[in-house]
């Protein structure tokens, strides 16, 4: 057994692709986009990869690879938290403690090069995941969601890391009689009838940037003291927005706004990992027609993102977004799930799990120290 970084086209192709031969009997795993996936390993088509150095590493038996690792030193996290933080992500291994170990080992000691004290993960630039998958395995990921076998866990903790944060996932599903409890109903109507000023609409897709950048903004303020933050570049959410395009549903995009001016949104869409299983993950020949047919027959949803400006939290302004969101979705008998939350977001949770979402999904996230 042998740990090599990818140095050419056919090494990456065997990195991009290994996972379709480890999942190959799994029933709940979904194909990316191959072919956005492979074009995202390069600096210049993805925005975080851009700002960080980082390798990709295979190992192999023999000539067989039966595990992979990328691992990188985002420069802009590092110098927000003013930290020593190297980042793992795109982790895949066969169940072998010895091919994790020498996969591991590999990476912490190119991290150690470049002056790194801890090493944080899984945290995949390219499919914008975070955390192995911890509970919940028995159905498969949303889109921008990670899916693993559970041995991963066993087999990270092991090697000698901890848990440094789990991230939730709840769920709403219609056809199994979910309704948003009628005492938020009536909140929701009061709170727009006390406050003249405070408004809530779709997005506007023939404003889709000026839309795009509403959300940026927001986000920015909003989400700076969550764990795990780092200031979004607008790159990065023009390389979302990309992701989104092609599946965006005005249903499930929402602001709240004071007197014209947004100051909150919920960020949803139609799950298209659906459509990429059925299509093995491959725009061609056929499958870019079954996307765009078939997206607006999906009823599975993710609400990636909710954020309110700070000086407009405490109002009940996330559970109005949210009732308008789901009360738009559904007539289409929708399964919404909502994620990540953070596992110490209380006020989040809380709103959620008075609208009687269930926590379905537990994603989490370990640290180990180089020194």
């Amino acid at each position: 057994m042998r740990i090599e970084e990818v140095r050419n086209k056919k090494d990456l192709r065997r990195f991009v692709f290994f996972p379709e031969k480890l999942y190959s009997n799994n029933p709940y795993w979904i194909p990316p986009l191959w072919i956005d996936e492979i074009k995202s390993y390069c600096k210049n088509h993805n925005p975080i990869l851009f700002n960080s150095d980082f390798i990709l590493l295979l190992a192999y038996d023999g000539d067989i690879v039966v595990g992979r690792n990328l691992v990188y030193v985002d420069h802009k996290f590092n110098q927000y938290y003013r930290s020593r933080t190297g980042l793992f992500g795109a982790f895949e291994c066969v169940r072998d403690i010895h091919v994790a170990k020498a996969l591991i080992d590999k990476s912490e000691e190119w991290l150690k090069t470049k002056g790194m004290n801890v090493v944080r993960g899984p945290i995949h630039p390219i499919a914008e995941s975070w955390g192995f998958l911890y509970e919940g395995f028995s159905s498969s990921p949303v889109f921008m969601a990670p899916y693993n076998p559970p041995y991963y866990n066993e087999l990270i903790t092991k090697l000698g890391y901890s848990k440094v944060k789990d991230l939730l996932a709840y769920e709403a599903d219609t056809q199994e009689g979910y309704q948003i409890p009628d005492r938020f109903k009536i909140f929701g109507n009061n709170l727009l009838t006390r406050k003249h000023n405070i408004s809530i609409r779709r997005i506007n897709l023939k404003k889709l940037l000026s839309e795009a950048k509403n959300i940026w903004e927001i986000t920015n303020i909003a989400l700076k003291g969550n764990w795990g933050y780092v200031p979004v570049d607008y790159g990065v959410l023009e390389d979302m927005i990309k992701k989104l395009k092609r599946v965006l549903d005005i249903d499930a995009v929402w602001f709240v706004e004071d007197a014209g001016r947004p100051v909150g949104f919920a960020l949803g869409f139609p799950d298209p990992n659906i459509i990429f299983k059925r299509i093995g993950g491959r725009m061609f020949p056929f499958g870019f027609i079954k996307l765009l047919t078939g997206i607006k027959k999906v009823r599975r949803y993710r609400l990636i993102d909710l954020a309110i400006l700070p000086a407009y939290q405490n109002m009940g302004l996330d559970a109005l977004l949210y009732i308008h969101l789901f009360n738009a979705l559904s007539p289409k008998g929708v399964e919404l799930e909502v994620n990540y939350i953070l596992e110490n977001n209380a006020k989040m949770r809380n709103t959620l799990e008075k609208l009687n979402l269930r926590l379905i999904k537990i994603y989490r996230v370990y640290e180990k120290s180089l020194v």
